[in-house]
């Protein structure tokens, strides 16, 4: 886990010992104060380290009005946090935004939102031309805030509607080529936890966060259940031999197919940063487990597969998402099936060669 300093425990926690003799840690940090599971390892302790990082501890979600001030940006987050909108959100995007939001209330929090201008805003967000992607969800964050604070009086109006983000420029997270495939199965063999990983993220399409909860009792006759994390979508996937192989002789008593060394599930972060380590190994420093994810809808669409069959296996709900997926298909196969298309029957007898010009010799 990051952030372990010499006392091998994480960030902000300490090992203490309660009169009754019982091993427990404690959490303290920016005003939080309370205690994780012990031992500290594990998806359990992993889970409310992360919560507690993110500031979704009990303590902090229940901070009253009396700890802000009226018309602060504090007391606009803590009434979002208590809000019908910000409570029906998956327990996830409560972390992600919370994450976000608290960071900038270090900087802001005491200020009166009604004295924000769209100035300002423009300026805070412009300082950030170094992470234009997250200044963008930041710039979002504020929007979904003032609305709020529009919605109860606080404001007059909403400065951060109609400020336009960086621009994006980066095409995500890269996607696996074969040869990179081909390069990861030569560093990590048959039989190894590390190739286990490939096999799960490539031939079922899901995201790292589905993969490290499937295991046995997912399993129904040819196929794998999967009810992914982050959409709630629901899907039978068909096992592929290459699947079924690598699982075959994997203990029976085990809750995930893959553990960590303690012998228990990974979390999903937990799991991302093992398996950028054994990419770092074979030396696909830019590759991660979200790209083998897009190298199997890459596959798909070389392989001619429609939009609604990807669909069906990544789990995405519509076509837009699915292009975002596939855009790394090998264009010039793809053109040269569309091209036969328009084509017919019609087959060339002959190669066509560039015009040779005269005084040149083949070979030139």
């Amino acid at each position: 886990m990051k952030g372990k300093r010499r006392t091998g425990l994480p960030k902000y926690c300490s090992l203490v010992i309660d009169r009754h003799g019982k091993r427990r840690i404690r959490f303290r940090a920016k005003g939080i104060d309370t205690y994780l599971p012990f031992p500290p390892f594990g998806s359990e302790f992993e889970k409310a380290h992360g919560e507690a990082l993110a500031g979704v501890s009990e303590w902090r979600a229940n901070i009253g009005a009396n700890r802000t001030k009226a018309g602060t940006f504090d007391a606009v987050a803590v009434s979002y946090y208590r809000s019908p909108e910000f409570q029906g959100l998956r327990d996830s995007t409560k972390q992600t935004y919370r994450r976000i939001i608290e960071k900038f209330r270090e900087k802001h929090g005491k200020r009166l939102m009604r004295d924000l201008r769209r100035d300002h805003l423009k300026a805070i967000i412009g300082d950030m031309a170094d992470r234009p992607q997250a200044a963008n969800r930041l710039l979002s964050l504020l929007k979904i805030l003032l609305d709020h604070a529009l919605d109860n009086r606080w404001v007059a109006a909403n400065p951060a509607q109609g400020i336009k983000g960086f621009k994006k420029k980066t095409k995500g997270f890269h996607t696996w080529t074969e040869a990179e495939i081909a390069a990861y199965e030569t560093r990590h063999p048959e039989g190894s936890k590390a190739r286990l990983a490939l096999v799960l993220l490539l031939y079922t399409a899901q995201r790292r966060s589905d993969v490290v909860v499937m295991g046995w009792e997912k399993l129904k006759g040819e196929y794998i259940q999967v009810k992914q994390i982050k959409t709630d979508v629901e899907l039978d996937l068909y096992m592929l031999p290459t699947l079924t192989d690598a699982i075959r002789m994997l203990p029976r008593d085990k809750p995930t197919f893959l553990t960590t060394e303690f012998g228990k599930p990974f979390t999903a972060g937990g799991f991302g940063n093992w398996f950028r380590d054994r990419c770092n190994e074979a030396d696909l420093t830019h590759c991660s487990a979200h790209g083998l994810r897009k190298a199997a809808a890459r596959r798909m669409a070389e392989g001619g597969m429609s939009g609604d069959v990807i669909k069906a296996v990544t789990g995405h709900t519509n076509l837009k998402q699915v292009s975002v997926y596939t855009a790394a298909a090998n264009q010039a196969a793809l053109a040269k099936k569309g091209l036969k298309a328009i084509g017919g029957t019609k087959t060339r007898t002959k190669s066509v060669q560039p015009k040779q010009k005269v005084g040149q010799s083949k070979g030139e």
